[in-house]
């Protein structure tokens, strides 16, 4: 049945760990939850499946695991619920329009950015890897197109310069669960006034919209060519993953791996020629490995982990490889 008394019987749509502060905080509202739905556990034979920190968080909630959620039986069992409204976030399915239709109310989406920049699956690190000096988070309500409904709440959060997207993150879903709380009351009030669920919030200005793809573990290859600023940025938004890695090619023919640690932004060396190829290793000393970038620029690796080994100090590495200044990288 409909909530009563202000409150709202919702339907939450979640997996990932962005997702979980948001679903507590839910929990603490005057609104009522029917469920929540999430992505069903898969794993190989005789692995157990990753962990599911919405499934892990319900907290007595009962949970829903359907394969395909816009299916006609996954349809009629969430229309079964009577929700007012779906709360979504860090799902991986997206909702049909006959799936939005079901509850009065329609859906909502908690998104990690402010839209309309960064529109898709990967936002957090996508406002890194462009040097986005702010970014914060979007509820917005749902449209069969992606991330493209009106924005009914949003809070900024300032990037630091050594913020990686494994330190964003967990900002963001904290703001992210005031904002969410906050949706839900202002679309109660705006629809109780007699306001279209559609037309509650500011509409995004399409023009401005731009791309987050989600990653692919080559997006981690750095290319040299690229200024040193950019392959920085580079390494700080793709932590945890895919991480920002290079290859070596050793005296014995033996092509390694290099995933990048720990990097910053250097002065070219002196001594170096103008028109030095990108991933030239420029020098080396008790401390870093400096490498020619595109533009002009220089990049001094201090920590990285060889392929099949530990992480170490550049120190480290050099003392048992073959690197030496004047060598490729890439």
């Amino acid at each position: 049945m409909p909530g009563v008394s202000g409150s709202l019987r919702l339907v939450v749509m979640g997996t990932g760990p962005f997702a979980v502060p948001m679903f507590r905080a839910l929990l603490e509202t005057p609104h009522s939850i029917a469920a929540l739905v999430t992505r069903p556990d898969h794993a190989p034979p005789g692995r157990r499946p990753p962990p599911n920190p919405m499934r892990e968080a319900a907290a007595g909630v009962p949970v829903l695991a359907p394969e395909r959620v816009n299916e006609p039986d996954s349809l009629a069992t969430l229309a079964a619920l009577a929700p007012d409204l779906f709360v979504v976030c860090d799902y991986g399915q997206i909702l049909s329009a006959a799936l939005l239709a079901v509850p009065r109310l329609g859906g909502i989406n908690l998104h990690g950015s402010l839209l309309p920049r960064h529109r898709g699956a990967a936002p957090i690190q996508w406002a890194i890897l462009e040097g986005d000096a702010v970014t914060g988070v979007s509820v917005i309500h749902m449209t069969p197109a992606l991330d493209a409904g009106n924005v009914i709440a949003a809070r900024p959060l300032p990037i630091g310069p050594h913020d990686t997207a494994a330190d964003l993150e967990p900002r963001l879903a904290a703001v992210g669960a005031e904002a969410v709380v906050e949706a839900i009351d202002r679309l109660a009030a705006a629809a109780a006034a007699g306001a279209r669920p559609a037309e509650i919030g500011v509409p995004q200005d399409a023009t401005q919209a731009t791309r987050a793809p989600r990653l692919t573990k080559q997006d981690g290859v750095v290319d040299w060519s690229q200024p040193a600023a950019r392959i920085e940025r580079q390494r700080r938004a793709l932590e945890p993953w895919p991480r920002a890695a290079t290859f070596f090619s050793r005296g014995d023919g033996v092509r390694q791996r290099l995933v990048l640690e720990q990097v910053e932004v250097v002065p070219l060396p002196a001594a170096a020629q103008a028109d030095v190829a990108p991933g030239t290793v420029l020098a080396t000393t008790d401390e870093r490995i400096v490498v020619a970038c595109g533009a002009g620029t220089a990049l001094a690796v201090l920590r990285l982990v060889p392929e099949g080994r530990r992480s170490m100090s550049a120190a480290e590495f050099l003392r048992g490889s073959p690197l030496l200044p004047g060598m490729r990288l890439g």
